[in-house]
C-alpha cells in the first residue's frame, strides 16, 4: 500500500485545507459569543505540579531545570481544569480558554496526544446554564462548517434540533437492560455492589474479567452498548452520573446517588464533559486518593495531588464547569474520518513518520 503523502504537501494541504478554515472560523465565532456574554479568555499554563487525579488519564512527564540544575518533578496538563479553578478562587466569575492539552497513551480515529479542548466556567450557574451554551456552540459550528447535520461514520444528527435529556440509569435500562441502580447504596455512601452488577453484565453477554471493578463494567457496558447509540438525529445530554464516575463534581441535591454531572453526545461521539463543580477539599482529597489508589493498581504509578488546588478550593464559589472536545466538534460538523484530519499540523506518528 502506498503511503499517505505529509500533511504538508501542497496536494493533501489543499484537500484539508476547506476544514481547516472552518476550524479558524469557529473558534473565532466561539471568541465572539463567550467575550459578548461577559466572559474573559484566560490562558491557564501547560505545565503543572500535578497533571490531574483521575485514574485512567495518563500524562506525559517531564522536569523543570532550575539555575542551579536542580529538577522538580512537572506534567503537561491533561486539563485546564486546576488552574482555571484557582482563577475562580481569584474572584474571576466567567472565563473561557481554548486550552492545547496533553494524553499519553491515546491515539486514534477520536484521540490524540495533543489536542485542543475548550473549557469554560459559570460562578453561580447551573448546569442548566451550561446546557443552554452547548446548544449554542453546536449551532456556531453547524454555521462554520455551512452544515445543518452532523456527521460520524454512518450516523448524523440534526445540530440545530433540541437536544434529548436522559439519565444514565435510563440509558442503562433502555440500551442495556440493566437496573443501575439494583447495585448502587440508596444513601450515596459505601461502595457499589460489584456481584449485582457483575450478574447483570454476565447476563447480558458482556465480557468480565476477574479482577474488573464495578467502575471497570459501568465503562465497559456504557462504551460498547451506550455510547454509539446516543446522539442520533438530534444532540443527547446523559445527565445523573453515578457518584464514583463523577470525581470532580458535587452529589444532586434530588438523589445522593448521583452527582452533577453530564456529558453531550452527538453521533455516538462524546463531545462535552460538564460538573455542578465540588469545592469541598476534605471530600476532594479523599476522591483524589481512591482515583489514584485504582491507577496504582492497574497502571503502577500514580501522579502527585495539586496541594495548592486543594487550598484554592476553599476559596472558589459555588460554579458550574464544561470541557468540550474542539477537534472532535470540527470533525462532526465538517463529516471527517479522523481526528488528524481537522488539526492544522497533526502530532507525529512515531511509527511511520509524519501524519
Amino acid at each position: 500500500m502506498t503511503p499517505a503523502s505529509p500533511f504538508w504537501s501542497q496536494s493533501r494541504h489543499a484537500d484539508r485545507r476547506p476544514r481547516l478554515a472552518a476550524r479558524a472560523r469557529l473558534a473565532a465565532a466561539l471568541r465572539q459569543r463567550f467575550e459578548a456574554e461577559g466572559f474573559v479568555e484566560v490562558e491557564p499554563a501547560v505545565l503543572q505540579a500535578s497533571p490531574g487525579n483521575e485514574a485512567h488519564l495518563h500524562a506525559f512527564a517531564t522536569s523543570m531545570i532550575g539555575p542551579d540544575g536542580g529538577r522538580q518533578a512537572a506534567f503537561l496538563h491533561t486539563s485546564p481544569e486546576f488552574a482555571m479553578k484557582k482563577l475562580l478562587a481569584a474572584g474571576e466569575t466567567k472565563i473561557f480558554a481554548l486550552a492545547r492539552v496533553f494524553r499519553n497513551r491515546e491515539r486514534g480515529p477520536l484521540h490524540a496526544p495533543e489536542f485542543t479542548m475548550l473549557e469554560w466556567y459559570r460562578a453561580g450557574a447551573t448546569l442548566e446554564a451550561l446546557m443552554a451554551d452547548c446548544a449554542a456552540i453546536l449551532a456556531l459550528a453547524a454555521e462554520a462548517a455551512d452544515a445543518s447535520r452532523f456527521r460520524f461514520r454512518d450516523r448524523e444528527a440534526d445540530a440545530r434540533a433540541p437536544a434529548e435529556r436522559l439519565t444514565v440509569a435510563e440509558a442503562f435500562r433502555r440500551h442495556a437492560g440493566i437496573d443501575l441502580f439494583a447495585s448502587l447504596p440508596t444513601d450515596g455512601l459505601g461502595e457499589p455492589n460489584r456481584a449485582i452488577f457483575a450478574r447483570q453484565a454476565s447476563d447480558i453477554g458482556v465480557r468480565l474479567a476477574e479482577d474488573d471493578s464495578w467502575s471497570d463494567i459501568f465503562s465497559r457496558i456504557l462504551s460498547e452498548r451506550i455510547e454509539p447509540r446516543l446522539g442520533l438525529g438530534r444532540p443527547c445530554f446523559l445527565t445523573d452520573y453515578p457518584l464514583s464516575q463523577a470525581a470532580l463534581a458535587r452529589v444532586s441535591q434530588r438523589d445522593p446517588r448521583v452527582a452533577e454531572r453530564f456529558e453531550l453526545y452527538v453521533c455516538g461521539v462524546e463531545l462535552a464533559n460538564a460538573f455542578g463543580e465540588l469545592t469541598d477539599a476534605t471530600e476532594q482529597r479523599r476522591r483524589f486518593a481512591g482515583e489514584m489508589a485504582v491507577k496504582r493498581r492497574v497502571y503502577g504509578e500514580a501522579y502527585p495531588i495539586d496541594e495548592d488546588f486543594l487550598a484554592a478550593l476553599a476559596h472558589m464559589p459555588e460554579a458550574s464547569g464544561a470541557a468540550l472536545g474542539f477537534d472532535r466538534l470540527v470533525m462532526l460538523a465538517c463529516g471527517a474520518e479522523r481526528i488528524d484530519d481537522v488539526q492544522w499540523t497533526p502530532v507525529f506518528d512515531p511509527l511511520g513518520g509524519a501524519t
